[in-house]
């Protein structure tokens, strides 16, 4: 006990001394992305007032696993009417999430950072009846407080890759002290599940992604229509290169470039990560010759290249293409999801770094809907087969979609290990 202590004593202290340089960060970081100018001091746990005292807390991260977590949410809300919920995100394009899918329904700031005084401060204000962590936000501030003031502290739809437990094996002792005050993990597979019992969790169940579950509303499929009707792209070939960084774009454009030569109608959709590198980006294709404009601003028939730069309507843009490339795995990020696009039974690809959804895309590969490429030639060599040999395309579209509902159900599994966890805290 004194030296679990002890570690998440010298865990403060080194906060303590990274905080100067954490705030000039984030000052730089809103020259570049205005956004993270905004409502600063919630970072560092100035609750707004409208945020009540005793919700069952839910802190995700960005937009994707905000839109994972919303099932469960839902659920919370039907379920305790009475019972007030508040969401946090780290970025703000999870707020954006928030707030367009949950609305009024829940309250809703950014999460504090993960320094004594600030997490201190939030739970003065806020004083949660529980805390419900997404995937890997494991912060030993925000877990030790919860758990002496008593909130059960849960982690769902947990994912641990081997990369990330390296780097936890690096501070054990600490990492130990924080998992085990963890209720329980549900966490997506049993390789996770290993990972987050070698570093000291109990009560570790597998059961799946919620990220399975999913679905497409009916504004998706009306408004993926519009645009189809508005860009004039029912007659031509198109793709998408989603969720992409910086580095990526380029192999991307040369794909697209050989695409071109073989589909000069062909519509290309790009879409960054970040919404801010939509300009970035747009400048990009500019110099590489393709005529471009942003989806905000295109109402009419789209040029070769369409800079996606609305926030929350990538899923949508996926019910336009024939083929889908999803980001981050050309680039060393560890890649993304590729549930998305199968939802509309479009076949995928990626490149090699797929290290954060690796089990997931095994399950795609072994389909035949998931392809992996390690180049621009390769990239557009996959495009066109799927371009010319539309059965092939369809199987292998058809084949993702068959992994998502055979992989469903992860939410209703979360929930009941939820309940059982907050049984105490909540009527």
């Amino acid at each position: 006990m004194l030296l679990a202590r002890a570690n998440l004593s010298i865990y403060r202290i080194v906060l303590a001394i990274a905080y100067p340089l954490v705030r000039l960060r984030l000052l730089l970081r809103a020259r570049k992305e205005p956004e993270y100018g905004e409502r600063t001091e919630e970072r560092f746990g100035h609750v707004p007032a409208e945020v009540g005292e005793g919700p069952i807390w839910f802190h995700t991260v960005s937009a994707g696993e905000t839109i994972a977590a919303v099932v469960l949410i839902e659920s919370m809300l039907a379920r305790f009417p009475g019972q007030r919920v508040l969401v946090t995100t780290m970025t703000p394009t999870g707020s954006g999430e928030v707030q367009r899918r949950l609305g009024g329904r829940v309250d809703h700031c950014y999460a504090p950072y993960d320094f004594t005084r600030s997490v201190r401060r939030f739970f003065s204000a806020v004083k949660p009846k529980a805390l419900v962590l997404m995937e890997t936000e494991l912060w030993p501030n925000l877990i030790d407080f919860a758990y002496r003031t008593g909130a059960p502290v849960v982690l769902v739809n947990g994912r641990l890759s081997e990369k990330s437990a390296e780097g936890y094996r690096r501070i054990s002792g600490l990492t130990r002290d924080m998992l085990g005050k963890l209720s329980a993990v549900a966490c997506q597979t049993p390789a996770h599940g290993e990972r987050f019992e070698s570093l000291g969790a109990r009560n570790v169940q597998v059961v799946g992604s919620v990220k399975f579950d999913v679905s497409l509303s009916d504004s998706n499929r009306s408004e993926a229509r519009s645009l189809a009707s508005l860009w004039a792209l029912s007659e031509r070939r198109v793709w998408i290169g989603a969720s992409t960084h910086e580095g990526e774009e380029e192999i991307l454009l040369e794909a697209a470039r050989s695409v071109l030569e073989c589909h000069s109608d062909a519509c290309f959709l790009l879409v960054p990560r970040h919404p801010f590198r939509a300009q970035e980006v747009s400048a990009l294709v500019r110099e590489r010759q393709f005529s471009v404009a942003l989806q905000s601003e295109l109402e009419g028939p789209a040029p070769q290249v369409v800079v996606g730069d609305v926030m929350g309507t990538q899923l949508t843009l996926f019910g336009l293409a024939e083929v889908a490339f999803v980001g981050g795995s050309l680039v060393d990020r560890g890649g993304h999801n590729p549930i998305e696009p199968a939802l509309w039974q479009c076949p995928v690809i990626t490149g090699p770094y797929v290290y954060n959804f690796v089990d997931i895309v095994d399950l795609f590969v072994s389909a035949g809907a998931l392809v992996e490429v390690n180049d621009a030639m390769t990239l557009a060599d996959q495009v066109d087969m799927w371009f010319e040999f539309e059965a092939e395309r369809r199987k292998a579209g058809a084949s993702g979609h068959a992994v998502v509902s055979a992989n469903t159900g992860a939410a209703q599994r979360q929930e009941k290990i939820l309940l059982d966890c907050l049984a105490d805290v909540l009527p």
